[in-house]
């Protein structure tokens, strides 16, 4: 596996690799990746190129965060081959499951080891995207990813298409084949949950109606006081750990957005009727912790050390982290062995629990799948 990375800005007119890269990851902010024609460049450069990135809530290259970049990472692989899906949101009504089944559908079946997918971070249901992909995904083909970022702003998302077009309302897949590519994953969070177990009354898929029979909105604004003026940008200090049945692990859901004239909360994820939340409040070292553990879940297995990692770290992490944001990928890098980095600060983050379980949505999460060969 050969790698090179560069970082783009805006004084940087060219852009070039030493080899013809099979794969080429593409983090940036959404103006740039909008405006800057920088994915264009590249698929002329290299036609035969597979591309998968996104609009950033912040960039990931190695050991360091960015705001207002590119990160472009070129990979060509010894042994290994990459096939690519899209869907555009419009072609299929707007269905979050349709779009995960017809993601994997594209895909060859035959070999395929792993999948790598990236939506849009504000017109999907992630928990419908990953039940649609996992319904036609092999028990032992493994699913991560995320789902794109604009800032704070919570504006519009893009997603950079296989063939390196920046698209809106978009999801892409890109699916590994290989005997000689061993990959890994990890996802872990770092937040704690506080208060009562309270009861989901109404909801409707990803939408939040009321809890304990209380507008769902007006019971959060006075968990938050004076930062409910902020919302939704707040709310990602307060996610809700949330679980179905007693059976099953908890999983974070971040708000999306508010209606003040329904009183509702809108999630990346599903919040069914009868299930039980509870607030969760942030603690840094519990959180870099939190990193750290991911970091050891996705080495997890390896033969070696990775050569490449991809992080997918929530938005609401680096809001709570600030200046401190950067040591929790320093820390990933060092148990990692410091392999070449790359990703994106994100609205959600798909990953199973460990390696045996199924992939989920997740949110507040630093989510590493690693490579080598």
């Amino acid at each position: 596996m050969h790698i090179e990375q560069f970082v783009y800005t805006p004084d940087i007119t060219a852009v070039s690799f030493s080899f013809d890269p099979h794969l080429l990851f593409v983090f940036g902010s959404r103006a740039l990746l909008t405006n800057a024609d920088i994915t264009g460049q590249l698929a002329a450069k290299y036609p035969n190129a597979v591309f998968s990135g996104c609009s950033t809530a912040g960039e990931i290259v190695n050991e360091s965060v960015r705001d207002n970049t590119v990160i472009v990472t070129g990979i060509l692989f010894k042994n290994t081959t990459v096939k690519s899906s899209k869907i555009k949101l419009e072609d299929i009504g707007y269905s979050s499951i349709e779009a995960g089944k017809q993601l994997v559908m594209q895909l060859p079946s035959d070999g395929l080891k792993h999948v790598f997918v990236v939506s849009d971070g504000l017109k999907v249901n992630g928990t419908d995207l990953v039940k649609g992909m996992r319904e036609f995904l092999a028990p032992d083909v493994m699913l991560t990813g995320g789902l794109a970022g604009d800032g704070s702003n919570f504006a519009k998302t893009v997603v950079v298409e296989p063939d390196g077009t920046v698209a809106s309302e978009s999801v892409a897949a890109i699916g590994f084949y290989g005997e000689t590519l061993s990959i890994g994953f990890g996802s872990k969070g770092g937040w704690d949950s506080f208060g009562l177990d309270r009861l989901v009354t109404k909801s409707k898929e990803n939408v939040l109606y009321e809890i304990d029979g209380q507008p769902a909105l007006d019971l959060y604004k006075s968990f938050l006081g004076e930062k409910a003026r902020d919302l939704p940008a707040s709310g990602l200090l307060f996610p809700l750990s949330m679980r179905d049945n007693e059976e099953r692990a908890p999983v974070v859901r971040t708000i999306l957005g508010i209606s003040e004239e329904e009183k509702s909360l809108t999630f990346a994820g599903d919040i069914p009727e009868g299930s039980f939340v509870r607030l969760m409040k942030a603690n840094n070292d519990r959180l870099i912790t939190g990193a750290e553990e991911a970091a050891y879940a996705a080495a997890d297995g390896l033969f070696d050390h990775p050569e490449f990692a991809l992080l997918v770290s929530c938005v609401g992490r680096k809001l709570v982290l600030k200046q401190m944001i950067e040591e929790e990928v320093e820390c990933v890098s060092h148990v990692l062995g410091k392999p070449v980095i790359t990703g994106f600060y994100s609205y959600g983050e798909l990953a199973p629990f460990n390696r045996h379980s199924s992939c989920e949505l997740h949110n507040q999460t630093m989510t590493i799948t690693t490579f080598r060969e």
